[in-house]
């Protein structure tokens, strides 16, 4: 996996939060991914995927680092970053899917998302992920 040769120390971070988490609770099957988000007041917040058996019932690490967010009252999403074991072992960024990708829009379209593509990860905003969403107004 290729890093930005401009990666922040904030994108760093939240990186190296999201792989020390996955690292520590990775199961396969049930929990597969760790998202990290900064706000603008300099919190970060955490996630992890929990899986069900009805597959349905699953959480996507984003939608719980969000949560933690909203739960300590600080929603002003700035930065999100996920990863994911590949099956080889290997950790490597992904993508928000698209359910995230519509959770993201409705709290922060702003944000900025680490993203991969082609081996190689890049920078996109939401809205950039999402361009034809109709932005809720809450």
């Amino acid at each position: 996996m290729e890093l930005p040769p401009d990666l922040t120390a904030a994108e760093q971070e939240l990186l190296t939060r999201a792989e020390e988490l996955l690292g520590a609770r990775h199961e396969p099957g049930r929990h597969e991914v760790a998202a990290a988000l900064r706000t603008r007041a300099g919190a970060v917040h955490v996630g992890l995927h929990v899986d069900g058996s009805a597959r349905r019932s699953g959480i996507c690490a984003e939608g719980m680092a969000l949560g933690a967010a909203a739960a300590a009252g600080d929603l002003d999403v700035e930065t999100v970053v996920a990863v994911h074991f590949k099956p080889a072992g290997v950790l490597r960024v992904i993508s928000p899917c698209g359910i995230c990708r519509e959770l993201l829009a409705d709290y922060c379209p702003d944000a900025t998302v680490l993203v991969y593509d082609d081996g190689v990860v890049g920078r996109a905003t939401v809205r950039e992920l999402l361009p034809a969403k109709t932005i809720r107004r809450w």
